[in-house]
């Protein structure tokens, strides 16, 4: 019996053996043909895939060159520090704006610290421009009555109909504003006494319209995400401002931590409403009409990063968006306007910065195509073009981050250098939210929601946000975010199975990226 069992059980095992070869080998040729098949589809478009790809590629190693030379302007002009003309021989009336919408957990902070601001109090009013819909309008009355029981001059204005949301309750706060001056804050920043006391006699200049000051970061440790969105943020504002400033540029009021003249807020049309970045709006109509800002990076006000990453991602999508806004609103007029050419560029080159992020994802969407088209070719080809394109494109932007943190931090620059893939990999994976930003300002007539970004008053990494009340809201951007990672892990294997490992470290920026954002924005959105 025995022996039948061993019998029928060899013969059984080599029927499977048989089995499972004739699948292996159905499928090989399967996978044989469809390879194939894909390649040789490809390749009767090659010229045409290799020449797109390389066109986008030089676009964005043009706008990465741009970041190369506002690096070379800070270090051109970076001991041309602002110094006011003069004195102001008597303190001018003041006014602080802190425009709010739904705030509760930060608009108490923010009262306490206007409350600081060392200032003579006959000439400082606070307005509290409340445009709330929820508990902030019964936490804002109270901490006002607390405020004008010692004294301060504050006010609460409250508003039913939000028109022209954020630029709508400055420019209805001017109407009654007391002040001569204008200095503006969110709900998440937390200014320093000394403010007034650093920026006001600047306009001793007749010509100056608006003073800037740095934004530092009050949860820059909190996660692994604020700390990459305060290096995003300090190139911007050591770098970007800095070199804009002191070269003679245009560059813009931020929205908030800035003081303006009122009378150029007058002069340059007002506050309006047809773009979502009503401060850069302001700004380039300001400085069009000759009004002279100031940015001093030495002057610090801190604010909360946003803790989630549907929040980040809302915050950005509303700058890109309003920036394009911007471009399409005012751009054909600086074009035509007498200022210098270099003004002219480097004004084009701001307003238009978010059409990288089209360009990269249709980058994202080459490089697979790519590689299966160019598996016959060498090393040499990847040498001689690829390369180039690539460190044209990455070099620029790492010495943009890593000479901004060498201002900030002289002696602990060097730690940036280990997080620079992953902000590289953060923007890759925002590109989608961005793009669709892009594509929305230039195909809407109308210019959108306003939507503000949810703050939760959270700085220590042991404080939670999950429980609180304020969420950013869903869409379906991070399951095509999740699915365009799983296309750049396919362009993983078949990169490794053609031999392109020098492709590897690019594609996996990519892959992370996508992932990354992908998959914390669906995560976090439960």
């Amino acid at each position: 019996m025995s022996n039948v069992l061993a019998s029928w059980h060899a013969t059984s095992s080599h029927g499977h053996s048989t089995l499972l070869s004739s699948v292996q080998s159905f499928w090989q040729s399967i996978q044989s043909f469809g390879h194939t098949y894909v390649v040789s589809t490809l390749a009767s478009y090659d010229k045409l895939l290799i020449g797109a790809y390389l066109l986008v590629f030089i676009a964005l190693a043009v706008y990465g060159f741009h970041r190369s030379t506002l690096v070379y302007l800070y270090f051109r002009y970076r001991d041309r520090r602002p110094e006011p003309l003069g004195r102001l021989p008597e303190l001018p009336k003041v006014t602080v704006q802190l425009p709010l919408f739904n705030e509760m957990y930060v608009a108490p902070r923010l009262l306490d610290a206007v409350a600081r601001i060392r200032y003579p109090r006959d000439r400082f009013e606070v307005q509290v421009l409340d445009d709330s819909t929820d508990e902030t309008q019964e936490i804002c009355r109270k901490k006002v009555e607390e405020l004008c029981g010692t004294g301060l001059d504050i006010v609460y204005i409250h508003r039913t109909d939000r028109t022209g949301f954020k630029a709508g309750a400055l420019e209805n706060g001017l109407k009654t504003a007391k002040g001569e001056y204008v200095l503006v804050f969110d709900a998440d920043f937390l200014p320093e006494p000394d403010v007034l006391e650093r920026t006001i006699h600047f306009f001793s200049d007749p010509k100056v319209g608006m003073v800037q000051v740095r934004w530092e970061h009050l949860n820059r440790d909190y996660s692994r995400l604020t700390e990459l969105q305060a290096l995003l943020l300090d190139g911007h504002f050591v770098i970007e401002h800095t070199a804009r400033h002191r070269s003679g540029r245009f560059f813009n009021f931020n929205g908030t931590a800035g003081i303006w003249r009122r009378s150029a807020i007058q002069d340059a049309g007002g506050w309006q409403h047809d773009t979502l970045t009503e401060d850069m709006d302001l700004s380039y109509r300001a400085q069009l009409r000759g009004w002279q800002f100031v940015y001093l990076p030495d002057v610090v006000s801190p604010a909360e990063l946003p803790v989630e990453m549907n929040s980040f991602k809302s915050q950005q999508f509303r700058w890109a968006k309003g920036s394009i806004q911007v471009a399409k609103k005012l751009l054909p007029t600086i074009l035509r306007s007498n200022v210098p050419f270099g003004v002219k560029l480097e004004a084009f080159f701001h307003l238009t910065n978010n059409f990288a992020y089209p360009l990269l994802f249709l980058l994202s969407l080459l490089l697979l195509p790519n590689l299966l088209v160019r598996t016959q070719h060498g090393l040499r080809e990847v040498l001689l073009i690829d390369l180039p394109l690539f460190f044209g494109t990455t070099l620029s932007v790492c010495a943009f981050y890593i000479t901004s943190q060498r201002e900030i931090a002289p002696r602990s620059w060097w730690r940036v250098i280990k997080s620079l893939p992953l902000m590289m990999s953060l923007g890759i994976g925002l590109c989608i939210n961005q793009s669709r930003a892009v594509l929305e300002a230039l195909f809407s007539r109308e210019s959108g929601e306003f939507v503000r970004t949810p703050k939760h008053g959270v700085k220590a990494r042991l404080e939670k946000w999950t429980g609180k009340k304020y969420r950013a809201a869903k869409t379906i951007v991070p399951a095509i975010e999740v699915m365009t990672a799983l296309y750049f892990a396919i362009a993983l294997v078949l990169a490794t199975f053609n031999g392109h490992y020098l492709s590897l470290p690019f594609l996996l920026l990519f892959f992370g990226g996508y992932a990354y954002v992908g998959m914390l924005s669906v995560y976090q959105a439960r």
